[in-house]
Parts: structure tokens; C-alpha cells; sequence
């Protein structure tokens, strides 16, 4: 869960590097170092800390002359965050720089030590600079070498690699780890994703495993796996660099949620006939594929997990289709019974989700059908999946997702309503209502709770500096319940938790106290009486109660201290609306906390490791 950026060209290369690398801190931000040729060595630069500490550094001892350099951002796996595990590592006659995970480094440092090769880190990347320094000799084959190298090694990588006797080169080569080229007007380019890049150049190609890379001042060229060298197919990105900023907002989260309303139309308006009907031939999926389906199976991680429990539900409830949600990381170990049709649906925001990937391909290797939904084009998941569903929610920086959830909630919502109506479970009528509440109704239902931002922002005092704070739900409610727990949580570092309504008596509500904020959510109304008795028993308890509930509910201020009143429209715009209250509580919360709201402590944005 680390960025790389790396250039080599006729310009001033220290000054991409800190450019990229600041873009690139959302994915790792405990330590962070450049390597940098200048025309007598490879100077290295790193230290723990993020990009100011690297900035202070540089500073005192400036690397003058430089026109070529690979850097890191690094979030900690092997090793705690410190100067000596920053990356770059050399070894030799290799300096490199890594994103991924190398799971047998053990057993390769083991076998260096014994030939006397010293370590000077705890990192699995120092391992494998060693590993392919140890196959490399200065005028020697470096593609040989790196072929010879990566065969030693098993997990995942994304290097970027300078030798010390190829002035101006750069080498790259990945396996499950993401890896973009670019080429610019002033030499060629590397990076981790396309945001890091966009500073400098639109045109990129995604790197494909097998792949090596070789890049310099006035080339870029690729080896593939029989030695046929050949240019990349180069490609032209819509993004800007605005795009990736933060747009007058105080925070790349507080945007994401204020572009949500465009991101559910994006996601939902290409999926949708001239005669309003839910449709995703446009992905390669026509009517017929979901006739023979008897059983989904979900798979996800985190908030998108959390999406797929909204998803499986309304595969049930709609499209009359069992569906199960599956944490992506317990899959393989403990994989669930697959009856003849069923199919699986990977979810993950960056497509490039290492546990997501790995259950994704025991899926692919028991023979099931695979529809990815994902965000990023051209990753991992997205190429790998029999089919891929983007929801085109577009750059995401903050590292707790917001408009990512949102549109794979829509997407979800679209996907129910095509497999109902091509079973022939719902009307077209019936269908094109669906269709309407995602694409009108949700986008004005956000709208309207974002009107509400001083009120909420009020909420989120009497929760701030709080030690604990439950949420609770019941159906759909208490699937947002558990985003809603790990939003606030991850980014207030205030203990919150999740509960099912109904479970409260079997235990939870031993937990509740005087003063103890509890947030209860009811979007359905057919269970609103049940939640509202749920809420008069944690009150009764001593609870300060918020309750976010429908417009139409009768008499809540009687059961809360606060009430939070949805639209009633649809179940689109209540669902979507209260979605993007818990989100604003969440943000407003850690605001008024002072947390580092779009880097939280201790996480990354792509968890590319399992």
C-alpha cells in the first residue's frame, strides 16, 4: 500500500518527485524517499515522516543536476515506519523502490545472508533489491536479470529499479501491483496511479503483468515475457489535474460528498435503454446472462463490503435471487457451497484490492462466473474479472470512501432492477420506477441532507470527544449502520460500533450508559415500529439519542433527542439520503476532534496486500 512515482528526461527531476509523491500520499504516508542520479552517484534521500519532512531534508542537502529518479510514499508492512525502512533500498548496483508485498523474503534473505550479502532493514523490499542485485552484474542483461530475479520471488510487486552503471534508465516491472507509464513532452514517467501523473502528462499506458518496462530521457519502450521489444500502446486520460484537487473544499472527503449527486448519475445513466429500462449491455451483460442465475455470491472488503449488504439484499427483495456477502479475506479459507448458477461479484473501489483479487481468482478457479464492480479503469480486477461494472465514480483521494460506497450502492440498485425485469420478477413499469429513484430521486435526496450541513454539524458536537458511540438498525439500516460505524470511526478515532437493533437485549445494552450517543437508523417503514421500541429501550437506559429516520414517521421527537427526517419518495432517495447523513456526521465529528481528516492514522486508500 505504498505510491511510486519515477521520471528520467531533460527535466529537473527532484521536483517531480516531490510533486508526484504528494499526490500519491493518500496511498502511504508514514515514511517517504526519493533516489536521484546526479553525475557522480545515485543519491538517496528518505526519512520517516511525509512529504514536508523529505522537503526539510532535501533543503539542507539539495541533489542539484538530477535528471532521472524514482521515489516512495510508504504505508508499514515489513518493519515499522523509520528512516532506515524508508524506501528507496540499494543493494549493490541496484536501487529500487516497491509497492506490493514479497511473501517467501524470508527465505530469500536467509539465503543472501549466508553468501554474506548484509541487511541494513526489516523490509521485504531491501530483499529483493538484494535479490536482484544478486543476479546482475554492471554489463550484464538487466531484463535477463529482472526475469531471473522475480521467478525467486512470490507475492506481489510493482518496482521501480535503477542500476548504478545505466545512467537515465529506469526499469519497471509488477504482478498483482499497480503500475502506470507516461510519456511527456519532457521524457517518460512512472507511477502508481494516474493522479500522480496528471501534473505532467494525459498520456499513459497501464503496464500488464509479463511486462517489463524500460524508460529513458527519449524512450519508452516494453520487453515481454519472449524478449519482443515494442512501444506501448499509448492512451489519452479525461482527467485533469483539477480533478484531482481539492476544488475550494476544506477537505478531499467534504468534496467527495458534495459529488455525489453527479457520481449516481454517472453510474446509473449508462446503464439505461432510450425507453428507461435498467440495462447493462454497454458492460457486456445482456438480459439473458441473468436468467440462469440461482445464487450471488458477494465479495469485499471494508465499506464495500458494507455496499454488498445493501447489494444482496436488494437482490432478495427485488430480483427474488439468494444472495450472500462474503468478507473477501475469509473466502478462500472457508469458501462458501456453490450451487449450479451461481455467480460472484467482487466490489473494490480501486479494482486492485489484494484480498478481493485473491478470492476473485478461487472463484475464476472453481469455475464460476465473475462480475467485478469496480472504480479504476485498466487495474488488476477490472481486467481480470469475466465481466467488469465501473461505477465511474472518478478520483477518490480521501482515504475514507464516500462517493466510492455511493456508487456502488447505485450500481448495486441497477444491477437488482436488471436481473429482476430480465426474470421477469418485476413489471416494466415496476422497473422503470427503480430506474427513476436512482437517477432523480437519489442525486435531490443527497442534495436535500447536504442543505442540512449546520444541523448536522451541531449533531456531531454532542459526539465528538464522546469515548463510544453505537449505531443501530435493522435490514437495510443495519447494513448502513456498519459503514456508518466505520466512517466515523476511521476517521475520529472515537470507538464506534454497529449492533442490530433486534440483538440489543441479547447483550449490547449492557454497554449503554447516562450520556452514551446512540444513532439509530430507520429507513423502512415497515419496521419502524420495532426500531422505535429498540430506541426507547436504549433511552430509558440513559442514551442520547439521534435518530435519522423517514418524514413520515409518527411522532419520533417522542422516542429522540434529535431526529434526522429523510425523504419518502422512494426507497432510493431515503436509503441514499440517510447514507449521506451518516457520512457529514462522520466528517463534522473528526473536524471539530481536529484529526487529519483525509489521511487517517494507521490506513491507505488501496490495500494491496492481504
Amino acid at each position: 500500500m505504498c505510491g511510486i512515482i519515477g521520471y528520467t528526461g531533460e527535466g529537473n527531476a527532484v521536483p517531480k518527485m516531490t510533486k508526484g509523491l504528494t499526490v500519491l500520499e493518500y496511498r502511504g504516508y508514514d515514511s517517504v524517499g526519493i533516489a536521484a542520479e546526479t553525475e557522480d552517484a545515485i543519491e538517496v534521500v528518505k526519512c520517516k515522516g511525509r512529504i514536508t519532512s523529505l522537503e526539510e531534508k532535501l533543503e539542507k542537502h539539495p541533489i542539484e543536476g538530477a535528471h532521472c529518479a524514482i521515489g516512495h510514499t510508504r504505508w508499514a508492512t515489513h518493519g515499522g515506519p523509520s528512516d532506515v525502512n524508508a524506501h528507496p533500498h540499494k543493494a549493490g548496483n541496484v536501487v529500487l523502490v516497491h509497492n506490493g508485498i514479497i511473501e517467501n523474503y524470508k527465505e530469500l534473505k536467509d539465503e543472501l545472508s549466508k553468501t554474506g550479502t548484509p541487511f541494513l532493514s526489516e523490509t521485504d523490499t531491501e530483499v529483493a533489491a538484494a535479490t536482484l542485485n544478486a543476479c546482475y552484474r554492471p554489463g550484464s542483461d538487466p531484463v535477463k536479470a529482472i526475469r531471473e530475479a522475480t521467478a525467486k520471488m512470490k507475492g506481489s510487486y510493482a518496482f521501480g529499479i535503477l542500476f548504478v552503471d545505466l545512467p537515465g534508465e529506469i526499469y519497471a516491472i509488477r504482478q498483482g501491483s499497480p503500475l502506470i507509464l507516461a510519456k511527456g513532452e519532457d521524457g517518460y514517467y512512472l507511477a502508481s496511479d494516474m493522479t500522480a501523473l496528471l501534473p505532467f502528462t494525459k498520456t499513459y499506458y497501464p503496464l500488464k503483468e509479463g511486462q517489463i518496462a524500460h524508460l529513458t530521457p527519449d524512450s519508452g519502450t516494453l520487453v515481454a515475457g519472449d524478449g519482443r521489444v515494442f512501444e506501448p500502446q499509448w492512451k489519452k486520460t479525461e482527467m485533469t489535474p483539477e480533478s484531482a484537487q481539492k476544488g475550494g473544499y476544506e477537505h478531499f472527503m467534504l468534496k467527495e460528498i458534495y459529488e455525489q449527486p453527479e457520481a449516481i448519475v454517472k453510474s446509473a445513466s449508462t446503464r439505461i435503454t432510450k425507453d428507461g429500462l435498467p440495462d447493462f449491455s454497454v458492460d457486456g451483460i445482456l438480459p439473458d446472462f441473468w436468467k440462469p442465475v440461482k445464487n450471488i455470491q458477494i465479495v469485499a472488503c471494508g465499506s464495500a463490503m458494507h455496499a454488498g449488504i445493501v447489494g444482496a439484499k436488494l437482490f432478495e427483495e427485488v430480483a427474488k435471487i439468494p444472495a450472500s456477502v462474503y468478507i473477501a479475506s475469509e473466502y478462500r479459507y472457508h469458501p462458501p457451497l456453490a450451487v449450479e448458477g451461481t455467480i460472484v461479484i467482487p466490489i473494490s473501489q480501486s479494482g486492485e484490492t489484494a484480498d478481493t483479487l485473491a478470492a476473485m481468482n478461487y472463484a475464476k478457479s472453481k469455475g464460476l462466473p465473475t462480475v467485478a464492480i469496480v472504480n479504476a479503469v485498466e487495474t488488476t480486477i477490472a481486467r481480470e474479472a469475466d465481466h467488469r461494472v465501473y461505477t465511474y465514480a472518478g478520483p477518490e483521494i480521501a482515504v475514507a470512501t464516500t462517493k466510492g460506497y455511493c456508487t456502488q450502492v447505485s450500481v448495486l440498485f441497477m444491477m437488482a432492477a436488471a436481473a429482476a425485469h430480465a426474470c421477469g420478477r418485476i413489471s416494466d413499469d415496476e422497473a422503470k420506477a427503480l430506474v427513476q429513484s436512482v437517477v432523480k430521486d437519489a442525486p435531490a435526496a443527497v442534495l436535500s441532507m447536504l442543505e442540512k450541513r449546520d444541523y448536522l454539524r451541531e449533531l456531531a458536537r454532542g459526539l465528538a470527544g464522546k469515548e463510544h458511540i453505537f449505531y443501530i438498525g435493522r435490514g437495510l439500516d443495519y447494513a448502513l449502520s456498519m459503514e456508518a460505524a466505520l466512517k466515523l470511526k476511521e476517521i475520529s478515532y472515537i470507538h464506534c460500533e454497529a449492533y442490530a437493533a433486534g440483538e440489543l437485549k441479547h447483550g449490547t445494552i449492557s454497554l449503554i450508559e447516562e450520556g452514551t450517543p446512540v444513532i439509530a437508523i430507520s429507513t423502512e417503514k415497515a419496521l419502524y415500529d420495532k426500531t422505535e421500541s429498540n430506541v426507547r429501550e436504549v433511552r430509558s437506559r440513559g442514551a442520547k439519542l439521534i435518530l435519522i429516520c423517514r418524514a413520515d414517521a409518527e411522532n419520533p421527537e417522542r422516542s429522540a433527542d434529535s431526529v434526522i427526517y429523510l425523504p419518502i419518495n422512494s426507497l432510493a432517495a431515503t436509503l441514499f439520503a440517510a447514507m449521506t447523513a451518516v457520512q457529514t456526521i462522520a466528517y463534522e465529528t473528526a473536524y471539530l476532534c481536529g484529526c487529519d481528516i483525509d489521511r487517517p492514522r494507521n490506513l491507505a486508500k488501496s490495500v494491496t496486500v492481504e
